[in-house]
């Protein structure tokens, strides 16, 4: 066979399967030369999904006839100076506009300012027109219509127009969050209008514009650094959580990116505090030198390379834990919303017969009369933990066991403040169905699922002792050796450290071979090959070995749930009120094991609402 030179039109319909792999693909790499122009007006109008047509206005710099011409070339950029390690635009590879162009009808007006006309160029199938004179204000109109006209085996690979919009819509939401000193408007005969007015510098105005209102009162701010690499953004509180990730957001140096880096760490920050099947909710944003990142990794730009991933995961990882130990442990305001809307409108109390007689009887009624008052209950046994027994016994943890221990007295508060104004979670008043605790606060009352409150409190007490000290590990009668391959046994080697805190005490044996001499106590009897070909995999995939400590903290969880204290307790008000404090001491108290809320709040304005006072 004779090696040929590709022609121009082919090579750039062969780039355009890389760039363009759909129409939100084309309208972020317009969207990102809008905003490397300058522009601080952004409007995008879509038709058939972005298929039939995608138009890009910006009020940027726009172009004189030379850079037009150059534009829709290959590899011709402006923004690219000195070498790959110093980018600091969203666009540099010079492949959009013509590989655009090649599989699409591609027009572009633009206007520099003090230019007395517009000019115009036109791409079709590959085919470039002369330029010429044309009508317009100061920026840039790009219009693409027909895309994969030329190529209509790319067309049978497209979505719903339906589908595509959305894909599009979502591209303009991180656009979006990323800038949002920048307006943009969304429209078409294919979508509603869809409008996001420049908020400056308040990047949580902005994101509260995308996300909902309802994020602003759910989020904790993030500000950290470590060696040079900052972190700022917004997460939410775990009880403020949605059904897919996708309302996780990343920006690397005002980049949006879907890296596996930032979405595993976001995933492990929220460990055991997010129901299994839901996300959370979180804007994050590194800025770092940029030749500490690689941006050239994929022709979308979507992926990127940290040199040091193991910081950024501990930055992004410590940063969001720490949010969540200062202020986590409040409610979700989707819960008290929920609750309000459960109560039915226009309730009156003589539509009850049941209630019809009670207002006469309840004139004489005293707190001793009640039949439901818990009388001559005996002080809970040592640890409300009701037997926790087995491997939890191996442990041996002594303060996780006293420390769940609610009855210890009350401390003394004054007559005149009240223990509802001097505590968050106030005082109780009630416990209702044997599970359920209702307590007063100075604005609101607070109701307290007291299983899962207490699930929680064990849990981490037991955190606690898992990364205090070297956990308790089982000898292996005979050590056992399991064959990998021989990259895999590299990165096991690696963090052989880390394993042996967690009581896996394992060491290489020949090229590709791994002898484990102990197996964590927590686990039991357990299949040792397996759990090393999962950590391996693990480690090649994410790059951090967390899943020995995610299933022991996942033990944990199940050994605390089993040993709280029950639904149907009986519970006297000073354990009530002790179980208040030391949630309000925990870190992550605000949720289960499972991610489900422990308390929901409501203010007494809501309550107000209710009875038509306010």
């Amino acid at each position: 066979m004779v090696v040929k030179q590709l022609p121009e039109t082919l090579i750039n319909q062969i780039a355009a399967g890389e760039v363009i792999e759909r129409p939100a693909s084309a309208a972020k790499e317009l969207i990102e030369n809008a905003i490397d122009a300058g522009a601080t007006r952004i409007e995008i109008a879509t038709a058939g999904g972005g298929k039939a047509l995608l138009r890009i206005t910006d009020n940027g710099a726009g172009m004189d006839e030379a850079d037009l011409a150059l534009a829709v070339r290959r590899h011709c950029t402006s923004k690219l100076e000195g070498s790959l390690a110093t980018i600091r635009s969203l666009g540099f590879r010079g492949e959009a506009l013509p590989s655009i162009g090649s599989v699409a009808k591609l027009s572009i007006a633009t206007r520099r300012p003090g230019a007395p006309h517009a000019l115009r160029i036109q791409v079709e199938g590959g085919k470039v027109s002369e330029i010429g004179p044309a009508s317009g204000n100061f920026g840039t109109i790009v219009e693409v219509r027909d895309l994969f006209f030329a190529t209509p085996a790319r067309l049978k690979f497209l979505k719903t127009e339906r589908a595509e919009a959305a894909a599009i819509t979502e591209v303009v939401k991180r656009m979006a969050i990323a800038f949002p000193a920048i307006r943009f408007v969304l429209s078409g005969t294919d979508r509603s209008l869809l409008e996001f007015p420049a908020t400056g510098e308040d990047h949580l105005a902005r994101i509260g514009q995308v996300l909902g209102a309802d994020f602003r009162s759910n989020a904790i701010e993030l500000d950290a650094e470590r060696e040079e690499v900052r972190l700022q953004g917004f997460a939410g509180i775990p009880t403020f959580n949605r059904g897919n990730s996708a309302h996780q957001y990343a920006f690397v140096n005002g980049r949006p990116v879907q890296d596996k880096l930032i979405l595993s760490a976001i995933r492990g920050a929220y460990a055991e505090t997010v129901p299994q099947g839901r996300y959370p909710v979180a804007v994050l944003s590194l800025t770092l030198d940029p030749a500490y990142v690689d941006v050239n990794v994929h022709p979308a730009k979507s992926d990127v390379r940290f040199r040091d991933p193991s910081l950024v995961r501990g930055l992004i990882v410590g940063a969001i834990r720490e949010a969540l130990t200062r202020e986590g442990a409040r409610p979700s305001t989707a819960g008290a919303d929920a609750m309000l809307r459960a109560f039915r409108p226009g309730f009156h109390p003589g539509a009850s017969a049941g209630f019809a007689g009670r207002p006469a009887a309840a004139a004489g009624w005293t707190p001793s009369a009640s039949p439901h008052r818990p009388l001559g209950l005996s002080p809970l046994q040592p640890g409300l933990s009701e037997g926790v027994q087995g491997r939890f016994d191996s442990l041996t943890m002594p303060a996780a066991r006293a420390e769940t221990q609610f009855s210890e007295p009350v401390a003394e508060v004054s007559a005149s403040a009240g223990p509802e104004r001097q505590f968050p979670l106030g005082a109780a008043r009630a416990q209702v169905h044997g599970n359920y605790i209702v307590a007063q606060t100075g604005d609101g009352l607070v109701i307290v699922d007291q299983h899962a409150a207490h699930e929680r409190l064990v849990f981490e007490d037991m955190r606690k002792a898992l990364t205090g000290r070297r956990l308790p590990s089982q000898g292996l009668l005979i050590p056992e050796i399991v064959d990998l391959p021989e990259e895999d046994c590299d990165r096991l080697a690696a963090h052989a450290e880390e394993f042996d805190r967690l009581g896996l005490a394992l060491e290489r044996f020949g090229p590709g071979a791994m002898a484990v001499r102990e197996t964590p106590a927590m686990l039991g009897e357990m299949d040792v090959q397996a759990l090393l070909r999962q950590l391996a995999d693990e480690i090649a995939e994410w790059e951090t070995a967390g899943g020995l400590f995610a299933r022991l903290e996942h033990v944990a969880a199940t050994m605390a749930c089993h040993g709280s204290v029950r639904s149907g307790r009986l519970l006297r008000v000073e354990e009530m009120n002790a179980l208040l404090r030391k949630m309000e001491e925990t870190p992550g108290s605000g949720q289960c094991n499972h991610g489900r809320p422990t308390y929901v709040e409501l203010k007494l304005a809501d309550i107000e609402r209710l009875f038509g006072r306010s």
